[in-house]
């Protein structure tokens, strides 16, 4: 590995809550479209390529690990590597398996750890503040980025720069502590005493000093993530980390369990724009209101409305607003949110409570992706379910069978190579195919184009975990 690149460390492992209806534990927020064409993931990978840079290693989830090869292939990007953590255990866990990677390839390498859910939106300042930074990391510091605050937000933890340190240098600066999530009036008093930064979660180090810093302050980790990173397999190109070890980790953040701890600290100050999307105000904030203050995506309209964001995701729902202040609505086609901008942070309890009542979309999209494209309920019955089923060129379902339900699929769009039993068959635009119940079947699109059919199940059970599979290119059991 080049000494003079760069890793960056993508972490897309959150379920993101907060901006619940669109961001859900099934396709959190890093994955979707919340700020143009391209998503929060994507946009970050982006950002963090080019000169100095090398292909990201990303740290990420079982269910998204097809959603990350997809997105970065979109943007014509091919990873170093791929982690799964067999469960979230926040970032202190993510970020030292990370490290190991590293540090087995290059214990110098130059790792850039960053959430994949952040707007930056000036990418060229934000790289010149890295390489910036990067011979203070080679040193031996752990550099964090702080940015320059512009209200007295509440919602971010702060950095308070150490004595003689100058907010608006371009290199980084002594660090004295890391100041918790202020209250409103504490938040007033650290914007006017010029010394804080917001705490962006980012930092910049090389592999063996940060291993080092859980050495010292978190050797029980240590060993635990060492344990599973030592017995992690290899499964289609990715590294599977070891479960029975990786549970043994402690459940905390990077800055609780070896940043707020470590002696070797400096701070890059950053001036350039920067927000966590934390919430739908943040959104509406960094979309860019109108003169009247509103945001509205297509399908959408205000009428005499004020400071408000009203955001449809379908084109099949048109959300009107009318004398609204202050107020965020986002409509889907299977939830709707309505919300005083000032009350958006308390969307979490709302998923709460829908998870409490057994509502499905507490975490789970109308859309469900999967390694080989995505499929969605038209209708719902007691004994029948319609769906549409969308599979990506090259992709192939599993060689499986259902002991509950029988299927009749109809091709739409694209060609179909279907299996059942020991017949093949191949369906075009228009054709049907009947799958009797318990029969041994795969559909496969061998094809350039995405391959589109409307499914018809029907029997007494029609669970998602009614299949049995037999063979599987994406090895799942």
């Amino acid at each position: 590995m080049n000494d003079d690149m760069i890793t960056p460390v993508l972490l897309c492992g959150g379920s993101g809550t907060r901006l619940w209806p669109l961001s859900r534990k099934s396709y959190p927020k890093q994955f979707a479209r919340l700020m143009g064409d391209e998503s929060l993931f994507q946009a970050s990978a982006r950002r963090l390529s080019g000169a100095g840079f090398a292909a990201p290693l990303v740290v990420t989830g079982d269910p998204f690990r097809f959603v990350v090869t997809e997105q970065l292939a979109q943007i014509a990007q091919a990873p170093q590597g791929i982690l799964i953590e067999p469960e979230g255990r926040n970032t202190a866990p993510a970020v030292l398996a990370a490290a190991l990677w590293l540090a087995q390839r290059d214990a110098g390498a130059l790792m850039l750890i960053a959430p994949s859910d952040h707007v930056i939106p000036d990418a060229d300042a934000f790289r010149a503040a890295v390489l910036a930074a990067a011979p203070r990391a080679r040193g031996g510091d752990l550099v964090t980025f702080g940015i320059a605050p512009t209200r007295p937000e509440t919602g971010y933890g702060y950095l308070e720069l150490g004595q003689g340190a100058d907010a608006s240098a371009d290199t980084p600066q002594p660090l004295a502590r890391f100041v918790e999530k202020p209250n409103a009036a504490r938040a007033e008093e650290m914007l006017s005493a010029g010394n804080f930064l917001w705490n962006a979660g980012i930092f910049l180090c090389t592999a063996e000093a940060v291993i080092a810093a859980y050495t010292s302050h978190a050797p029980a980790m240590l060993d635990a993530v060492s344990a599973a990173y030592d017995g992690a397999a290899n499964d289609l190109g990715f590294t599977r980390l070891a479960a029975d070890h990786w549970v043994e980790a402690e459940d905390i953040s990077i800055d609780y369990a070896i940043m707020e701890k470590a002696a070797n600290l400096a701070v890059m100050p950053f001036r350039a724009g920067w927000s966590d999307l934390g919430g739908w105000e943040a959104v509406w904030l960094e979309t860019g209101p109108d003169a009247e203050g509103n945001v509205c995506s297509d399908h959408a309209t205000a009428i005499s409305c004020e400071n408000s964001l009203l955001r449809s995701e379908s084109a099949d729902v048109e959300l009107v607003g009318i004398g609204l202040s202050d107020i965020v609505a986002i409509a889907m086609d299977d939830a709707v949110l309505v919300a005083h901008k000032s009350q958006t942070q308390r969307v979490k309890e709302a998923v709460s409570a829908l998870k409490a009542r057994g509502a499905s979309q507490a975490v789970q999209l109308p859309r469900d992706y999967r390694p080989w494209g995505w499929f969605e309920s038209l209708a719902v019955g007691g004994r029948f379910q319609v769906k549409r089923i969308v599979v990506n060129p090259g992709a192939a379902l599993s060689l499986q069978s259902h002991q509950h339900r029988s299927e009749h699929w109809v091709v739409v769009e694209g060609t179909a190579h279907v299996t059942i039993g020991e017949e093949v068959r191949l369906l075009s635009e228009n054709q049907s195919v009947y799958i009797p119940l318990g029969a041994v079947h795969r559909m496969e699109n061998r094809g350039k184009v995405p391959m589109v059919l409307i499914e018809v199940q029907t029997g007494s059970y029609l669970g998602e975990d009614d299949i049995i599979r037999y063979e599987d290119v994406y090895a799942r059991s």
